[in-house]
């Protein structure tokens, strides 16, 4: 592929393609970028915004005793599957900037530009200069890749950290592809190839356990993409990054399960077999394959394997088999949870990355005169910069700031009762602004995800159980109040207590 014509074709331009890529890229990320963190899987969101708090109030003395200790609450008593190590950093740089919701994006966008960086450079060795520059633009231009991107939640660190093993790992492949080292030189640079794999493997899986399925299928794509399975077993390079990759995460793992207890039912409920048997499954994984990446650029995805040569297919293909196998373990989330799907993405882009080449490659040869590349050159960078406008659009389309306001006002009216609710997030939101407790009623996905597994609770009596000792019920989702006609009927039957722009409360006694 190195021989091909390539269309960036001197130094100087490629340079300049790759800063205009990663300006556009972080551009994009710093829009709107003093919203509230509800834009993106909200719930999500502010669990780890009520962590960060906690963790942030828990060294403050100049707040209220009541404020801290609720704060500190909030923060002990949600569940924790993956390690709070995110909201660490968040809660530590709020004692420089204060509580500043963009803190923990301007750092997830940050995960996501550098593991842009070592896309590259790994796109670069499986193709060439033009297929790395497409492959990063697609990493940083999709649709999808912007908005996740700037979430608070583990997955873009996880995301960064897979990136950062993909390459490792395939720099030791790619220098030891067979038995010994011609050299001392080359020996060396294997070792500290196979020690940076196995470190960014581990704090991938440990930021987040589904991280296995990727490095483990990266990883024995790259194994065997130079050596026979005989032969892979016999290079102590891989135990060793077999051994620094797992202690991470069994370390966290074991502390959590058997030392503080907490992660013992957290892991329920992710795999369901009567799924494999329900067309929605299926379905519902197409819908946010669709939704992550779109129909087109799977397409082009999957064809770009026809591009590669056999060793660098296979390791494509053991990234694809390991997403393959993420899904079918995590039926019931890969089929709801479009995030799931987020370290796609990078599979997504160096799958492209050879049929971009050869496209660049092609284009070069048709743009013979400079006048005629610069054209050419404006016309990719227009196609870009209007996929951005697009997405810029779409984080312009709600502004979330007043959400603040109305559960500061939600508070006012019901402090000192104890209150009940359909809301947004589980009463996340009440309880981040609001700094109030609220008993959630189930939203109707809870009610279809606890069908799903057997549960059969008859409505009336799972709303006594909620409402007991409860005196308002708080409606803000109306959404899915839609969705729940038993409880809109209920819900009748009580008096409005206070109503307003975004809000009903009943009285119930």
């Amino acid at each position: 592929m190195s021989e091909q014509p390539s269309f960036f074709s001197t130094k100087a331009v490629r340079t300049i393609a790759l800063l205009v890529i990663f300006t556009l890229g972080i551009a994009i990320r710093l829009y709107d970028f003093t919203d509230l963190p509800l834009d993106f899987h909200s719930t999500r969101q502010m669990l780890s915004m009520l962590k960060a708090r906690g963790m942030y109030y828990e060294t403050r003395t100049d707040v209220s005793s009541e404020q801290r200790s609720f704060a500190i609450q909030q923060w002990k008593f949600r569940a924790s599957v993956e390690p709070e190590f995110f909201e660490k950093i968040v809660a530590w740089t709020y004692r420089f900037t204060g509580e500043q919701v963009w803190v923990a994006r301007l750092y997830s966008s940050m995960f996501w530009i550098i593991g842009g960086i070592f896309l590259y450079l790994l796109a670069r060795r499986l193709t060439s200069v033009d297929g790395a520059l497409a492959a990063t633009a697609v990493y940083l231009f999709l649709p999808y890749a912007v908005i996740a991107s700037r979430s608070f939640q583990p997955d873009p660190l996880m995301t960064m950290f897979i990136v950062m093993f993909l390459w490792a790992v395939w720099e030791w492949s790619s220098l030891t592809p067979s038995f010994g080292y011609p050299s001392s030189t080359e020996r060396g640079a294997g070792m500290w190839s196979a020690l940076l794999a196995g470190l960014f493997g581990g704090l991938a899986i440990f930021i987040k356990f589904p991280a296995a399925f990727f490095v483990v299928g990266g990883g024995l794509g790259a194994v065997l993409s130079y050596r026979s399975m005989k032969e892979a077993l016999k290079e102590p390079h891989i135990y060793l990054m077999a051994l620094i990759g797992v202690l991470p995460g069994a370390g966290y793992l074991i502390y959590g399960i058997f030392v503080a207890g907490y992660l013992g039912q957290q892991f329920s409920g992710r795999f369901i077999p009567t799924l494999f048997l329900s067309p929605s499954y299926y379905i519902g994984w197409l819908n946010m394959l669709n939704l992550v990446a779109g129909g087109m650029v799977l397409m082009l995805a999957l064809l770009g394997l026809f591009f590669f040569d056999d060793k660098k297919r296979r390791f494509l293909f053991g990234l694809w088999v390991g997403y393959a196998l993420f899904g079918l373990f995590f039926n019931f989330h890969i089929s709801t949870h479009d995030y799931y799907s987020l370290p796609l993405i990078p599979i997504l882009a160096l799958s492209i990355a050879p049929l971009a080449d050869s496209l660049l490659s092609k284009l070069a040869q048709l743009t013979s005169t400079n006048l005629l590349r610069f054209f050419a050159f404006c016309l990719l960078l227009l196609g870009a910069c209007a996929s951005l406008w697009n997405t810029r659009n779409q984080m312009n389309a709600v502004d979330y700031r007043p959400q603040a306001a109305m559960w500061a006002e939600i508070h006012t009216l019901t402090d000192g009762y104890n209150i009940a609710g359909l809301t947004q997030d589980y009463g996340a939101r009440m309880a981040y602004w609001g700094w109030q407790n609220i008993g959630s009623w189930p939203s109707y996905g809870d009610l279809l995800y606890s069908s799903e597994r057997g549960g059969n609770q008859k409505f009336e009596e799972q709303f006594n159980a909620i409402i007991s000792k409860k005196e308002l019920f708080i409606v803000t989702d109306f959404k899915d109040f839609e969705l729940q006609p038993f409880l809109r009927e209920k819900l009748k039957t009580y008096p409005i207590f206070a109503e307003g722009d975004g809000y009903v409360i009943y009285q119930l006694r």
